[in-house]
């Protein structure tokens, strides 16, 4: 399931309204293709905890990011130290 649209379903369900297709769509914070938001519900509705199941692979994902980022800022420092040598 699409992390956006799980994200979404969860917003509904935590508030006790029933997700549908309008209400999910209504709740994104990004487009998405109605194919994938049909999917997200129809997953749902199949397995409820299927929200948290894709939240969790989310997680991991923010970490990556968030280690990227910190050696790309590593690279950076680098360049700057190099160039104020020069």
């Amino acid at each position: 399931m699409h992390p956006v649209v799980a994200n979404a379903i969860k917003k509904l369900v935590d508030s006790g309204i029933t997700p549908t297709v309008a209400l999910t769509k209504s709740k994104l914070t990004q487009s998405v293709a109605m194919p994938d938001i049909i999917a997200g519900i129809a997953a749902y509705k199949q397995d409820p905890t299927c929200i948290e199941d894709s939240q969790a692979i989310d997680k991991p994902t923010a970490q990556a990011s968030q280690s990227q980022l910190d050696r790309i800022e590593a690279k950076l420092d680098k360049l700057i130290e190099l160039l104020e040598k020069s």
